[in-house]
């Protein structure tokens, strides 16, 4: 999963910008626009949308502290912050890693993801083709893996984890166990469903009792932790 001595830094450097500001191309409150097929270099606002449109090009990264990170179809990203705000990227869009503490993330079709995608309250959402090269990972919100490609691990602490339509994962899906406050929802158990074509080449490793679903074709490396693959409930058809 991702690192959360990571995500302070990154909160840290976003609002360090605002000391950097004549090279980093900072606003402090202001949202950015970036032209379709323009070429940019990286920008940052404090508070502050920024859009990206349709095949543009930015040769550096989109950070902003209280604010929505939009890119369009067929844009090039360096990558993609945000604190307070979620990332939305379309369809055939080229990026490195894409970070959030509060909000969602959503990749939509054919995007490629050469890094790791973080979250920690907000939902993932990975649309058919999509591919993410590293790990993806929240602590709370649900994941949805609609027939994309993940390279490295999926993790969460309390949300629902969703793989369907023939998504790939070359790595483990992880419940970790909950820390403290990260309990949630009255201790309610996550639900992990594996739906039909689904591949998991590593594990499924659980520090947490989960309502766990596993479709009769998909394939699934083992269940290891608190529960075993015996603990699965099987289905056919779609869903669960």
């Amino acid at each position: 999963m991702f690192s959360r001595p990571r995500l302070v830094s990154i909160v840290a450097g976003i609002v360090a910008l605002g000391v950097l500001a004549p090279a980093y191309g900072f606003n402090m409150n202001k949202s950015i626009d970036i032209e379709s097929g323009s070429e940019s270099g990286g920008q940052s606002t404090l508070n502050g949308s920024i859009s990206v449109g349709s095949d543009a090009t930015v040769n550096g990264g989109l950070e902003t502290v209280n604010g929505t990170i939009r890119v369009d179809d067929n844009a090039r990203i360096e990558d993609a912050q945000t604190v307070n705000g979620s990332v939305r990227i379309g369809s055939g869009v080229a990026t490195r890693d894409l970070t959030s503490v509060n909000g969602s993330i959503t990749v939509d079709e054919e995007s490629t993801i050469d890094g790791e995608i973080s979250v920690v309250n907000g939902k993932i959402d990975l649309k058919r083709g999509a591919s993410v090269s590293d790990d993806v990972g929240n602590v709370n919100g649900e994941i949805d893996i609609d027939g994309a490609a993940i390279g490295g691990d999926l993790t969460t602490v309390n949300g629902d984890v969703t793989l369907s339509n023939g998504a790939t994962l070359q790595g483990d899906l992880v419940v970790e166990r909950p820390q403290g406050r990260n309990w949630g929802r009255n201790g309610r158990k996550p639900r992990v469903t594996i739906g039909p074509g689904v591949r998991v080449a590593g594990e499924i490793r659980l520090e947490r009792e989960v309502e766990l679903y596993i479709s009769d074709s998909a394939e699934v490396g083992d269940v290891s932790g608190v529960m075993s693959i015996d603990d699965a409930e099987r289905f056919s058809g779609d869903r669960p």
